[in-house]
């Protein structure tokens, strides 16, 4: 074989051994990102209606892809003592939250020193809210006669409700927040009074 032809042999293999151990790397972050954000067996959770919680989650008893889930998401898992976080991506009638609908989520104050609603897109970063309405919490929500409270998300504002504006052709996440939580309800996170979560006519 010629010099020429040896070093084209050369070329064609180290070509060939780069595109196998570029598609495994790429199958690898693949293969990870699904198990992070699509295998929710792998961390235990409750639903309770639309709601669920992953109680592992800034407890001694996260396993690694728990660990790894809160790290990838973004977020904040102290212990359960401190901060429990309850997130829905459906509706009560199971059906997915789309930010060009409008909801109605209402319910009782939550257990807690403090607690919060707020509503993300997909990527868990925030809606842009002209009204500077990102979230109700304890202190902003107005309680009716039953002590309970009211709010919306969607394109379009409702009357009389707290308004956190959702834009786009996108799915949307609530995320309900409870700081320092009854210690009933850390032991028993299932008896938690689920805020509805029902849509508003169709669709925009």
């Amino acid at each position: 074989m010629s010099k020429t032809g040896h070093w084209s042999l050369r070329a064609r293999r180290m070509a060939t051994g780069a595109a196998l151990y570029l598609g495994a790397v790429v199958l690898g972050l693949g293969s990870a990102w699904w198990v992070l954000k699509k295998a929710p067996w792998l961390n235990p959770s409750v639903e309770v209606g639309a709601w669920r919680a992953n109680m592992h989650a800034g407890s001694q008893d996260a396993g690694m892809y728990t660990r790894a889930t809160v790290a990838v998401n973004a977020l904040l898992a102290l212990g359960r003592d401190e901060t429990m976080y309850f997130v829905a991506s459906r509706d009560d009638a199971g059906h997915a939250l789309r930010a060009q609908c409008n909801y109605r989520i209402s319910g009782v104050p939550p257990q807690a020193r403090w607690w919060s609603i707020t509503a993300y897109a997909e990527d868990l970063f925030l809606f842009d809210a002209p009204n500077g309405h990102y979230s109700l919490n304890g202190a902003t929500a107005v309680l009716d006669a039953a002590g309970a409270f009211t709010l919306s998300t969607g394109p379009n504002e409702q009357p009389n409700l707290y308004w956190l504006p959702t834009s786009g052709q996108r799915p949307l996440v609530l995320t309900l927040r409870l700081y320092n939580p009854a210690p009933a309800l850390q032991a028993a996170p299932q008896s938690l009074v689920a805020p509805a979560v029902q849509k508003i006519g169709d669709c925009a």
